[in-house]
């Protein structure tokens, strides 16, 4: 009776210190998002997404040069990211037991933990100093290297997860190995493909240092990859760094706008995982 007891006291105290420690991470992420929202809902307009921005003192103004930069640097980084990240993916997962394939998923285990400003600083290095000045097409690289290993590490579990019997019956039926892989394989394996693919998108969106040493900024509207491109982050920085109250105002609305676009990426990468498993069970 007395072990009852105690096993009893011992659960109420644990489950107790694990409710306090989801306190604790809860305050401080519920803080910063009603700080985000309070200070930034307040500079919201139609302006605010269509403007150019305007110098100091002039009011008005907005960052649709950086949203627009935004998505141009994440669809490029995404065509030079995803067939890497995927294709290498697939390989460790099908090819990888070697002595090369231990070699390229302990590469992606490493870049996975490299600091953000490192890869920044590498893209300057091959792609900057190369072109001799900055460019949307060099942020694209330093977002795409953020993004292939986690795409690599990811996919490669997912495929390892695709029942083997799939893999037998389509080469009994004299199927190549390269096209068992491709169209029977990562077919079944898409759906958490795709989910992987929106939170590397959604990492991707919220980098700041290696843009800075890449894309840099632009005050104007600019689609040519050749060219230095705006981005939200990026402005987001130039603003709060900045001695203007007005120009502070801009940075807590830019910041929402990034919050939603993150946090939206990641809500539909939630529904799209538990609609997949909903499907597997």
């Amino acid at each position: 009776m007395r072990s009852v007891r105690a096993r009893r006291a011992v659960n109420v105290l644990m489950t107790g210190l694990c409710g306090l420690a989801l306190l604790g991470a809860l305050v401080p992420l519920l803080s910063l998002l009603w700080l985000v929202v309070s200070r930034g809902a307040a500079g919201l307009s139609l302006t605010f997404f269509t403007a150019l921005p305007t110098p100091v003192g002039e009011p008005g103004g907005g960052v649709g040069n950086a949203l627009l930069g935004t998505l141009y640097l994440v669809l490029l980084a995404c065509l030079i990211g995803l067939p890497l990240g995927i294709g290498a993916g697939v390989f460790l997962a099908e090819q990888g037991d070697g002595r090369f394939g231990r070699a390229v998923r302990f590469t992606a285990e490493v870049l996975s933990g490299v600091p953000s400003i490192v890869v920044g600083i590498v893209a300057y290095t091959l792609v900057v100093v190369p072109m001799k000045h900055f460019s949307a097409i060099a942020g694209a690289v330093a977002l795409a290297l953020l993004m292939v290993p986690t795409l690599a590490r990811t996919t490669e579990e997912l495929v390892r997860l695709v029942p083997p019997s799939l893999r037998e019956a389509s080469l009994a039926l004299g199927v190549p190995r390269w096209k068992t892989s491709l169209r029977i394989v990562l077919r079944t394996a898409m759906g958490g493909i795709v989910t992987a693919v929106l939170l590397a998108v959604a990492r991707a969106a919220g980098e700041t240092a290696p843009l800075l040493f890449t894309a840099l900024n632009n005050q104007y509207w600019n689609t040519r990859p050749d060219q230095p491109t705006a981005s939200l982050t990026v402005q987001i920085f130039n603003y709060a760094i900045s001695p203007y109250e007005d120009w502070h105002q801009k940075a807590w609305s830019a910041a929402l706008v990034l919050l939603l676009l993150v946090g939206g990426l990641n809500l539909a990468a939630r529904l799209l995982t538990r609609s997949r498993l909903g499907r597997a069970g």
